[in-house]
């Protein structure tokens, strides 16, 4: 009766070591990316490379060499062969603010601070008289976006994004107004609006989500401050486009 006694409590004490001794099961791989999916609100930050022209819209006298009317109409510089605004590079960081409406479509706010320059290149019949004028403009950016999201494949989601955003530059438009007529700048509005198009993917991690994205950005309306100097008066209207590639971490 004894060694019975003692066989059944070693028995028991073998399967409890076998129960205690078995690895605890992994976490579902759908709450990988910190679970972010499964809450309806989340918080992230992104990092963007951006890039920048200017669509131009000309006057039809664009051609013509500015006159000095205060220097009895003396022309400032040669007839003016071209204008072009070339692509100028910047970056941008931010802070997302995630809303989820449904299990495919989603809300988003990410305000950001880009630094971009633009600039406007103008070549003139004689070559001495070619310039590149850069529009200075650090901007803090208010875009709400839509993202529609595809099924979820493993850790890996497709989507598409778009929507408005308001921007604001900041320290921009400094007064030239004592400056020299080839010394002049270009200005730009201060705030205006655009409308925003992109694709992404997201990918999933164990602890976090990584979301490559591209976006295409155009301005709405007319983003020149329109004034009678040498590199204003050629131009009827300036439209911002904007490609931006981000990594957006959740």
């Amino acid at each position: 009766m004894i060694k019975k006694r003692y066989l059944t409590l070693i028995i028991l004490l073998f399967c409890s070591n076998l129960l205690f001794a078995q690895d605890p099961q992994p976490p579902s791989p759908f709450a990988w990316g910190g679970g972010a999916d499964q809450q309806d609100l989340s918080f992230g930050f992104s990092f963007s490379y951006v890039n920048t022209y200017f669509k131009i819209q000309k006057n039809p006298n664009w051609r013509s060499p500015f006159l000095d009317k205060e220097n009895g109409n003396a022309p400032v510089t040669s007839d003016l062969n071209s204008l072009s605004s070339p692509n100028s590079p910047g970056f941008a960081v931010g802070f997302l603010t995630r809303y989820r409406i449904t299990e495919h479509l989603e809300a988003r706010i990410t305000p950001s601070l880009v630094f971009a320059d633009r600039e406007l290149s103008y070549v003139y019949a004689n070559p001495n008289d070619d310039v590149t004028k850069s529009v200075n403009a650090t901007t803090v950016d208010f875009p709400l976006l839509l993202k529609l999201k595809s099924d979820r494949l493993g850790n890996f989601r497709a989507y598409l994004i778009g929507g408005v955003k308001y921007s604001y530059a900041i320290g921009a438009n400094k007064s030239d107004a004592d400056a020299a007529l080839l010394d002049k700048t270009v200005k730009n509005v201060s705030g205006y609006s655009s409308y925003e198009a992109g694709v992404g993917c997201d990918i999933y991690f164990e602890y976090f989500k990584l979301s490559p994205e591209i976006k295409l950005s155009n301005s709405i309306g007319n983003v020149l401050v329109s004034e009678n100097q040498p590199f204003s008066a050629p131009i009827s209207k300036l439209s911002l486009h904007t490609v931006m590639f981000s990594l957006i971490f959740e």
